[in-house]
């Protein structure tokens, strides 16, 4: 019996240290027409098993109070206060966590347009030319757009895949929960909720 609870107990380690290694892919999907936003976001494990999907838009209606905001307003304050401290360490986390982080696709396309072709016109040559400039960055940017003179339109779709190294931000992230500051951080935030 106690060698079978062994042999589970390493097969769920050795699962846990693959998916560290292999990774996990974020894979996220959206289209706006008008003013109707759909897409999807799917995370998976070792590349391929899908364990989270969420659909926009959700089954779930969010019902907003001005109670909650004028709450969140002031829990905003303290938070910042806490966060003044560790602020070093946070950019560098959040340096770790790019590090972590390699796209695998980046794909969307841009429709754009306005009542007025002359600023149709103007307004796409400037939305290229980012768009190039920022395409040259990485191969694996797709950027682009196209312009619509028939009025006013603003719609896009796309595809965006990144893969998440886990085993990267493990010792970053025991680093960064080992600061008092940060511990404090994280205290304030659970007690803001």
């Amino acid at each position: 019996m106690l060698n079978i609870l062994g042999m589970i107990i390493l097969i769920i380690i050795l699962f846990i240290i693959i998916l560290l290694i292999i990774g996990i892919k974020i894979r996220f999907e959206y289209n706006k027409k008008g003013s109707e936003v759909k897409g999807c976001l799917k995370i998976l494990i070792f590349k391929k098993i899908k364990v989270y999907t969420y659909n926009i838009p959700s089954s779930d209606d969010d019902k907003d109070d001005e109670k909650e905001d004028e709450e969140k307003d002031r829990n905003i304050k303290e938070l910042f206060e806490l966060a003044k401290p560790c602020f070093e360490d946070i950019k560098a986390y959040l340096k770790s966590i790019l590090n972590s982080i390699e796209i695998t696709k980046i794909k969307n396309h841009l429709i754009f347009g306005m009542t007025s072709y002359a600023d149709t016109g103007k307004y796409i040559g400037i939305i290229w030319g980012v768009m190039a400039f920022i395409n040259s960055f990485n191969k694996k940017l797709q950027l682009s757009a196209e312009p619509r003179f028939s009025g006013s339109v603003l719609d896009a779709f796309g595809e965006n895949e990144f893969d998440i190294y886990p085993l990267k931000l493990l010792i970053p992230t025991i680093r960064f929960i080992s600061k008092k500051e940060v511990r404090m951080l994280i205290r304030g935030v659970r007690d803001a909720r």
